[in-house]
């Protein structure tokens, strides 16, 4: 018997309840500034690490190669701490497969465009 875990790529994500959902990220990010951790505008498609006026990056997150995919966000939302041991991203995960999913599509969806970036919360 095969045992089948969801993963937010099986999902279709809902932008809208993801944008709830980052309410909670927004503690400590922003879509268009740096705060305690890196701006979210354009993070899909982008290598973990790279913002280039944000100072605290960890070696682990610089040094890791990942490039931001909907599975690799996937993956690190599910469980930041133990996906990247090391990272500096104090946060237990999102275990709600469908949450993290709805999460990924709000990002998707505010792409890299500061403008639209902009226009989601701060």
């Amino acid at each position: 018997m095969l045992s089948v875990s969801a993963s937010a790529a099986a999902l279709k994500g809902d932008p809208a309840h993801g944008e709830e959902l980052y309410e909670e990220c927004s503690g400590c990010h922003s879509m268009t500034e740096n705060v305690i951790g890196p701006r979210h505008c354009g993070v899909v498609g982008r290598k973990a690490g790279s913002v280039k006026d944000y100072p605290s990056y960890t070696d682990v997150m610089k040094d890791s190669g990942i490039t931001w995919t909907h599975d690799k966000l996937d993956e690190f939302l599910a469980s930041p701490l133990s996906y990247l041991s090391g990272t500096a991203m104090g946060f237990v995960g999102i275990g709600d497969a469908q949450h993290r999913a709805d999460v990924i599509a709000f990002l998707e969806k505010a792409g890299s465009d500061p403008a639209t970036c902009a226009s989601v919360p701060k």
